[in-house]
């Protein structure tokens, strides 16, 4: 169990009480009720899950879709009581963008179930099998993981998309959002839950199940259920995956900041690479796969900077740049500041962009292999030589020649959706759809075989 001073380790930010280790109020007492019949009840629903067919899961995951559509009023009014206490809140335009639904979000998440329907069952592939000499047959197979805890912050489609990918893999899902999101991931589960059990009275209604309350206690408490849960899967900002991962005792899979770096090399085509270190920042600024750190080799800086810093600046970039960058763009009229040695380790999440200069396609891997956080990187050249050293010697979970970092995604990848980007090295790394929900077991036959 996490010892007590631990606890009080745990970041402040996320407010985690440090008291939970200690003698329970009544309030707590009641929270931990809760919390162990929620899991409880997921743990039943996920052994009802792992019997379905594909057949039945796709017409649950269909019918869900359609509901979510036929809803998308309901949907869009829950979310605007999220919007406005995102406001409250403070949160920065890049944040409130993640937590805005609209019709055209609606869509995407519904077409987004459709597209788990339609891929093929995670479960009951034979992954391996092997006779011995004794006779024993022995088959590897997947199987369904068993309960997931996913915890995540302001993305309300995170709900369904983790909803769709852990039910499609035969998974029960316990939903725990922000509170910035509490009536939109209330109202989208609701849908898909309903929508199912419209469609047959057998559907195990608590296959999904979103925790109604925004106490932060309620979170170390559903992680010490390791008799109910079976895996948790945070997904936002690193101080909350790190408070996770310190008060867990079910197994977690991180995913920790999303420091992405675009380096253009000395061979480049200009427009191209203006482009993709243009999109990997400026598309989606708040999410965790646009770059946070543009390199530029040293061969090609003076010829490339201005005219990408001042697209860059005139998309509202704020730019942050070492001193050979600020010396080239001294004259350009591009307001830039210094970037200082905290940059570097900087996931902004915003229109900011730090810049540095580096000798070549060395300096450049050794800078990422310090400073990034194993998520995604992009190299821009013409020379397959360098692209293929930064791809094998570059330690990331994804790594792209000539492509946007905005690629690292699950919907991209042909995988539906996506549970989470994973910067873990064991297990399941960069996006993870279906096949990293599943888990596997032996299954041997014989005819009356004894060990001798």
């Amino acid at each position: 169990m996490t010892s007590p001073r631990k606890m009080n380790q745990i970041d402040n930010k996320m407010g985690f009480p440090q008291s939970i280790l200690k003698v329970l109020s009544p309030h707590c007492m009641s929270l931990k009720e809760d919390i162990t019949n929620l899991t409880k009840r997921a743990k039943t629903a996920s052994r009802r899950l792992a019997t379905l067919t594909e057949t039945e899961k796709n017409k649950y995951l269909f019918a869900m879709a359609d509901a979510i559509e036929a809803n998308a009023d309901s949907i869009i009014a829950e979310n605007s009581k999220d919007i406005a206490t995102g406001n409250n809140m403070g949160l920065s335009k890049a944040l409130l963008d993640r937590l805005l639904l609209n019709n055209e979000r609606i869509t995407a998440m519904a077409d987004g179930l459709r597209e788990v329907a339609e891929l093929s069952d995670p479960v009951g592939r034979i992954l391996e099998e092997r006779k011995r000499p004794n006779g024993l047959l022995l088959t590897k197979v997947s199987s369904p993981i068993g309960v997931i805890v996913i915890i995540y912050e302001s993305r309300p489609n995170v709900t369904a998309d983790a909803a769709s990918l852990c039910f499609k893999s035969g998974n029960a899902t316990i939903l725990r959002g922000g509170k910035e999101a509490i009536h939109s991931n209330r109202i989208i589960a609701e849908t898909m839950v309903n929508a199912a059990k419209k469609l047959s009275t057998e559907f195990p209604s608590d296959a999904i199940q979103v925790v109604q309350t925004t106490d932060r206690a309620a979170i170390p408490e559903l992680l010490s259920h390791i008799n109910h849960v079976d895996l948790c899967i945070p997904r936002g900002g690193e101080n909350l995956i790190r408070a996770v991962a310190e008060c867990s005792r079910v197994p977690v899979i991180k995913h920790y900041k999303g420091i992405c770096h675009v380096y253009i090399d000395g061979e480049i085509d200009q427009t191209m690479a203006e482009d993709v270190a243009f999109n990997s920042k400026a598309h989606r600024p708040g999410v965790c796969n646009a770059a946070e750190t543009l390199l530029i080799s040293k061969s090609i800086a003076s010829k490339i900077l201005p005219s990408l810093c001042k697209k860059l600046s005139d998309a509202g970039v704020e730019l942050r740049g070492d001193t050979m960058t600020k010396s080239i763009l001294k004259d350009s009229g591009i307001d830039i500041q210094a970037a200082n040695d905290s940059d570097w380790d900087e996931e902004y999440l915003d229109l900011i962009l730090s810049i540095k200069i580096v000798d070549g396609v060395e300096e450049a891997i050794e800078h990422i292999n310090i400073h990034g956080s194993g998520h995604t990187e992009t190299i821009i050249t013409k020379d397959p030589q360098s692209a293929k050293r930064f791809q094998i010697e570059v330690d990331s979970s994804t790594i792209f020649w000539n492509a946007s970092t905005r690629f690292t995604d699950g919907g991209q990848f042909g995988m539906g959706a996506e549970i989470g980007i994973s910067t873990d090295k064991i297990g399941a790394r960069g996006p993870m759809g279906l096949e990293e929900l599943t888990t596997y077991k032996w299954l041997g036959v014989a005819d009356g075989l004894i060990r001798e």
